[in-house]
């Protein structure tokens, strides 16, 4: 039977992440034919006044002198901290989240119901039996199962990527522990991920169907010579046993790897307590900011409010959080009359790092309301700088998306690609026809402390998330206050009947 896991990572897949184009494989430069192109000097091109230009601006600069958004993540890191979902930490969080959202001043705050099966860590241990007995630093990959209680003493085979292993045979892993040793590729947008994480995620399958009994990755993270493993969802294909995984640090892969070139057989004994404990209900918050004329249509902005539970989760999700939320308040507190015309929503989505089960939620309860949402875009990268601004919306837009960029570009943000991905709990919205943008930050670091006990409130910087919130308080504002040209809920009855007719509108599905 297809465990709740199971179903969940397929989604998680088709999303972006496993199966197909990860998350951050967006940022790669695609052809050229899909860059926007340039907004000619024709009034039809340029749909936002001098003076809306300027309010956002005015907005820019305002966060730019300081926000507070790193008091959030300073307040949630310590009065919560690690909130894996289905913990009473993440219950806690939630209540942080409605409680922080009012104090904020938003029009109107409510939860949503998210149900998923929990998973917990337990024990993790790997020793190495012969030739050079020590003990390695691992962490258990989510959604893993665990050993059995004697644990599993094997030999080792090691395969220099997933693309390796799809080529090994059985005579050469039935019966051992594979190891898979591919090194992750530093890059600002992120890009290295995508082409690393195939090991984690298809990894253990793969070795399962060649007769492995546990798999052992290095960790997917650029921090090199670290101690510090890296955990993350592995998927299991339920054509296969499933099989434990855990991912070594850096240091100990390097180290595993020195052993093997001295040409004698190396033997682990590997204990692992994960497994999933039932199914557990949390909640995504949401919060909303009336527009000035209109309550039902808004741009949707938002972040993750579980975490891993190694590190306290200040980058992944926390500065997400306080990023939005802030860029949230600052629309809030502009006098009604001055607001913009169409509202600002913004979520926190529950349980995404085992599983999107958030998205997938709010996907679900809001699909007959999808064109009420004008654009979507979630910060889910760390605290660094945006450093690029790309969209994903009908080709009546673009001039739209040009003056954005016109308002981010003295933030340091070029324009980017009109290909954009959205955010992870942003695809299953996506997925359904509502238009996306990415406001891409500098993801260098990230991978150092990416799903590891080091992700804590030291390595956020408070004059980045401002700058942050001065691109997400611009963007809100401008579409929000426009609309988003092409989007079907705003179009003439003629150009919706075209639609539903399955003419071409420029809707961008």
């Amino acid at each position: 039977m297809k465990s709740a896991f199971q179903s969940g990572l397929c989604v998680l897949a088709l999303a972006g992440g496993l199966l197909g184009p990860h998350p951050f494989a967006q940022a790669t430069a695609p052809p050229e034919s899909s860059a926007p192109e340039p907004v000619s000097g024709s009034a039809a091109d340029r749909p936002l006044d001098q003076a809306t230009l300027a309010r956002a601006a005015a907005l820019r600069d305002q966060a730019l002198a300081g926000t507070g958004a790193y008091a959030i993540v300073e307040e949630l890191t310590t009065q919560i901290g690690p909130r894996m979902a289905g913990t009473p930490a993440d219950a806690r969080a939630v209540d942080w989240a409605v409680a922080r959202f009012k104090a904020l001043g938003y029009d109107r705050v409510w939860t949503e119901p998210v149900t998923f099966p929990v998973w917990e860590r337990g024990v993790e241990v790997a020793r190495v039996i012969r030739p050079y007995p020590q003990s390695f630093a691992i962490a258990a990959l989510g959604g893993s199962v665990g050993t059995p209680e004697e644990g599993i003493t094997a030999q080792v085979v090691a395969f220099d990527s997933y693309q390796d292993l799809l080529e090994g045979e059985r005579e050469q892993v039935q019966g051992k522990i594979v190891y898979i040793g591919n090194r992750m590729r530093r890059a600002r947008d992120g890009s290295g991920y995508g082409e690393a994480v195939i090991a984690r995620g298809r990894g253990a399958s793969r070795a399962a169907a060649l007769g492995a009994q546990a798999l052992l990755i290095r960790s997917i993270g650029t921090a090199a010579g670290s101690r510090t493993p890296h955990t993350g969802m592995l998927s299991y294909d339920i054509a296969f046993r499933r099989i434990p995984g855990a991912a070594l640090s850096q240091a100990d892969a390097d180290l595993l790897e020195h052993m093997l070139a001295g040409g004698e057989p190396v033997e682990i004994q590997l204990h692992l307590g994960a497994g999933e404990r039932g199914d557990y209900t949390g909640h995504n918050v949401i919060a909303q900011i009336d527009g000035r004329e209109d309550s039902e249509r808004f741009v949707l902005i938002g972040a993750h409010l579980d975490s891993w539970d190694l590190g306290t989760g200040a980058l992944d999700d926390g500065a997400g959080l306080a990023i939005t939320m802030t860029a949230g308040k600052m629309i809030a507190d502009l006098p009604r009359q001055q607001r913009p015309r169409h509202g600002l929503r913004v979520v926190a989505w529950a349980a995404e790092e085992i599983g999107l089960h958030g998205a997938r939620q709010y996907a679900q309860a809001h699909a007959d309301a999808v064109d009420n949402h004008l654009i979507g875009t979630e910060s889910d990268f760390g605290s660094g700088r945006i450093w690029r601004f790309d969209s994903n919306v009908p080709d009546a837009a673009l001039p739209l998306m040009a003056q954005v960029h016109q308002v981010l570009a003295p933030l340091g943000i070029e324009r980017g690609h009109n290909q954009a991905f959205g955010g992870p709990d942003i695809g299953p919205m996506r997925q359904l026809g509502m238009p996306v943008a990415g406001l891409i930050q500098d993801g260098s670091r990230y991978f150092d402390y990416h799903h590891t006990v080091n992700d804590t409130l030291d390595k956020v910087d408070a004059g980045d998330l401002d700058q942050n919130v001065a691109a997400y308080v611009a963007f809100s504002y401008l579409v929000a206050e426009h609309g988003l040209p092409g989007h079907r809920a705003l179009a003439t009855p003629s150009q919706a009947g075209e639609d539903e007719a399955g003419q071409p509108s420029g809707s961008g599905d």
